[in-house]
Order: structure tokens, then sequence, then C-alpha cells
């Protein structure tokens, strides 16, 4: 199987697995200690979590604290709930759904819009009781690249807090500034079922579980030393090779736009993670493809959206209408995919579009 899929997750970075390995100790071992226990292997545990937090750490703005999550969404869910009760919270189209749910669930919310090149400029007014602006770095679906800065700069202008969802760019670009900052391990070859939300330091938030008061007193429950060692071994090893993977995945997205040349692109060309190709052709029976093609990963829409049968808010966003959003598909690769596995899926992919008369 060809596995080009990334955005949805990424394959376990074999450092991760076994930075992961001595934390996992059955009987006889040492390793599965409570790192919240004041004992030697409680504190042994603590030690390893607190290596990871610095391994996390270093991949963010100087001048914050890492808070260790269950995921991306428990961060997300920390980040708008905890921060704030009072004022909208204006949020781009594009966001991911957690994003989204979370602040329409929160209390008054405004959309920012998007151009068709999938960016979200500055031009556009925030609600003047504007208490918490949310932009991700770079979109899930279409990949595209976000003025960050310039919407931290407007969020500071209208006395808001800026939250970014940089999912999709931790480990790969570097993480812009912000207020609060959510990542998830399983999307840089860490292990599932951990994340974390970077806070500046300075802002004040509030629990949003209640419990036993881990994780600076703002995230209750007992932190996995093996989940949060697999996050920091894998963000060590994003930070030692990041321009190696960015110049692999440079190289595989030059080839992947000629072997698909003809197909149109959803959102900006450049201004985008080029690790992320989201295509389309109109007509194109998405559903027939994919089992078609069954060898080959690959994503109609976001995978949170999968199966759901609604069409991507993303790509009606940015003008598609719900014929052309139903005829796309994304592809997704980095630092595992070879180039061979690049011109073998192509081949197979436009095959099959072929044999639906496209």
């Amino acid at each position: 199987m060809i596995y080009l899929d990334y955005q949805a997750t990424t394959p376990l970075a074999p450092e991760a697995r076994d930075a992961m390995m001595r934390w996992l100790d059955g009987p006889g071992g040492t390793g599965f200690g409570n790192p919240h226990s004041p004992h030697r292997m409680g504190r042994q545990a603590k030690a390893a979590v607190e290596m990871a937090r610095d391994q996390v750490a270093a991949l963010f703005p100087a001048g914050g604290k890492v808070i260790f999550t269950s995921g991306a969404t428990e961060a997300i869910n920390l980040a708008i709930r905890g921060s704030g009760t009072q004022g909208t919270v204006s949020v781009s189209a594009i966001e991911h759904a957690a994003v989204l749910d979370t602040a329409r669930d929160a209390g008054a919310c405004h959309v920012l819009n998007v151009a068709r090149d999938g960016q979200c400029n500055t031009r556009q007014d925030l609600p003047a009781d504007t208490r918490l602006v949310c932009l991700m770095q770079v979109n899930n679906e279409i990949g595209t690249i976000q003025p960050t800065v310039e919407w931290h700069r407007k969020a500071k202008e209208n006395n808001a807090l800026y939250f970014c969802d940089a999912v999709q760019a931790y480990g790969k670009i570097e993480v812009t500034g912000a207020d609060m900052i959510a990542v998830s391990a399983h999307k840089f070859h860490g292990p599932k079922g951990v994340g974390a939300l970077w806070v500046r330091d300075g802002v004040d938030l509030h629990e949003v579980q209640t419990g036993g008061g881990q994780e600076f007193g703002l995230r209750s429950g007992t932190v996995s030393p093996a989940l949060v060692a697999g996050m920091g071994a894998a963000a060590a090893e994003a930070r030692d090779r990041m321009a190696q993977d960015a110049d692999h995945v440079e190289a595989l997205w030059h080839r992947a736009c000629e072997l698909f040349d003809g197909w149109e692109f959803n959102g900006s060309e450049d201004a985008r993670w080029h690790g992320n190709l989201n295509i389309r052709r109109d007509g194109l029976d998405v559903n027939r493809l994919m089992s078609d093609v069954r060898d080959v990963m690959f994503s109609a829409g976001s995978a949170c959206a999968s199966g759901s049968g609604r069409t991507s808010h993303v790509l009606e966003a940015i003008g598609c209408s719900k014929a052309q959003a139903k005829s796309s598909i994304r592809l997704g690769f980095g630092r595992y995919t070879t180039m061979e596995e690049i011109e073998e899926a192509a081949g197979k992919i436009n095959a099959a579009a072929k044999e639906q008369g496209l």
C-alpha cells in the first residue's frame, strides 16, 4: 500500500517509538511509574515528562509554557473556553471543525472570510467586543499558509488574544508568534493520543476540566510518560531534520505537479505547505476513484469529515461549488514518502480517472 494521507496522520518515527518503550514496562520493570508520585519511580517518570516538555518547547517561540493534553482538540477547547466567556470569538471560515464548533458553542462567534486562494487577510473588521481571534497557520485540507504574524498584530490592536492551530505547521515550518498555540503529536511522526497547548507568559487561563490539578493546574489527569516521551522525541527529530524534510517534500511536490498536470489546484499554489496537494477534476466521481485505487491511501477531504456526507466547508469557503468540492482529492506526503510511491500512485489515480472518461 502507498500512504498519501499525511494531513490525517503521519507514520510513527522510529525515534519516537524507541523513546516510548521504556515507559511501557510491565511487571518487573521500572518504567511504569506515575509521574505525579513522589517515590523514585515517580520521579524518574516525571523527569522523562519534563525532558519531553523541553523538547516540545524548543519548536515554540520563547517565553511560554507547554501544557500536555490528550491531543489538539483538547488543547483547542482549553484555549477557547479557558481564556474567558465574555465577548466574541472571531474565527476564519476554514478553521478545523474542532475550532469552529468549539467557538460556536462557547458563545458569540464571528466568521472571517477567506479569498479564493485560501488566504484570510487582515483588511476585514473585527467586532468591537472580540476577545479572541482564531486563525490556523497551515490549513489541514488545502495546505494554505496564513498571515499569522499580521493577524497576531491585528488582534493586539483590538485588545484581543490570538490563538493559532499549528497542528499542520509544527515540526515542518517555523511556528510564528501567538498567545496560544495547539499542536498534536501524531501530525509530526509522534504517537496518537497526546498533544499540547503552548501558552505565552502572562496569558491567564482557567481550567476547563477539574480534578487533580496536574499540568500547572490547567489540565487535570495523569500524564502518560510513554506518550509524551514519544512526542518529545518526535519534536526533537523534526527540529533536527526540518530543512532536510522540507527539501524532500519540495522535490516530491514538483514531481507530483508534473504528474497531475491538467488537474485544478484548490487554494494557492505558492502560499501553502507543499506536502499538501489538493486538486480536482470536474465531473470526477471520487467515491468510485477511491474504490478503484484501494491500495493508495488518500483523502476526499479532511479526515474528520470523511464519510459524513457533508461538502467540505473549506472548499466551499474558497468559492468551490458543491460539484467541484465533491470532485476534489487531497494527497498528503512527507518524510517517509518515496519518489517511486508518488509516481506509482499518480499513475494509478490518473488511469482510474481516465476510466471515468476524464
